[in-house]
């Protein structure tokens, strides 16, 4: 887990999938006025350059929000989306990405309050860096975001939304996730949790939906954005997943809107797909 750096797949169809909702959920929570927690367990750094650096050694990011960058056939919570990500560009030149932490930073309001975590050595410094002057507003931690996770649970505004994405490199982030959860849920039931998987050839991988759905019996959307085929030789990341416990009314309805459309846009071969599940109270 300690090795990988995320500048590597910065602006993937990954990061769309995971930050197309992110930036819907923050969007609609904070149109009320009560300050509102958004709390980042793995928050990696805040901005990632693309033209230099880690994300040119495979530019990932090109077969992701590259493709999304220039069309004017976005529907609304893409173009939401996508409008995040202009915003950090204001050429018109899509030369930088931004991770969680600044999405965050560019909805959150000032009585809103972002906590963030990141355990990788390198990532933690340029994160604590980039949120040294933000003062009591953003406040960002090197260290274990599942530990953080309980020190902040319950948030003293009773309205909080969980960021979950661990690298899952190492298996056992599954099993820490759900047991993250299950405290989450105990400390804090009425909270807003989002969680980000891969879909890769693992059996971790694929068993996890199921147990996460085991959390409780009611209140979760699963969303699922895959661009091509499993890899025959099981390596490689071929799609990913978005599970949200507690989901805002109008997010079933705005993914209806958004998968069809990323599939399209963002498949590289036949075997594209996306799958919307929900079990609403």
């Amino acid at each position: 887990m300690l090795s990988y750096r995320h500048a590597f797949h910065a602006g993937n169809h990954a990061d769309v999938l995971k930050h197309a909702v992110l930036v819907h959920l923050l969007g609609y929570l904070t149109q009320k006025d009560k300050p509102l927690w958004f709390i980042d367990t793995h928050a990696g750094a805040a901005i990632y350059a693309l033209d230099e650096g880690y994300a040119t050694k495979n530019a990932e990011f090109e077969s992701g929000i590259g493709r999304l960058w220039a069309r004017e056939d976005l529907p609304q919570p893409v173009a939401d989306y996508v409008g995040q990500v202009r915003a950090l560009n204001p050429a018109g030149v899509l030369r930088r990405y931004p991770g969680s932490p600044q999405l965050a930073l560019q909805l959150l309001r000032k009585q809103d309050r972002l906590r963030m975590y990141e355990l990788h050595s390198t990532e933690s410094q340029l994160l604590l860096q980039y949120f040294r002057d933000a003062g009591p507003r953003a406040i960002a931690q090197a260290g274990d975001g599942f530990g953080g996770l309980q020190a902040v649970l319950p948030p003293p505004s009773r309205r909080a939304l969980v960021l979950i994405d661990p690298s899952y490199e190492d298996k056992g982030d599954y099993r820490r996730v759900l047991a993250a959860l299950r405290d989450a849920l105990k400390r804090f039931r009425a909270g807003v949790y989002a969680v980000w998987y891969p879909q890769v050839q693992r059996r971790e991988s694929r068993q996890f939906p199921e147990q996460l759905k085991q959390l409780q019996e009611k209140d979760w959307l699963h969303l699922t954005l895959s661009v091509k085929k499993p890899a025959a030789g099981g390596l490689g990341l071929h799609g990913s997943g978005m599970f949200i416990l507690n989901p805002p009314w109008l997010l079933p309805k705005a993914m209806d809107l958004a998968l069809p459309y990323l599939a399209k846009v963002l498949a590289q071969d036949a075997a594209a797909g996306f799958s919307v599940e929900r079990e609403l109270a």
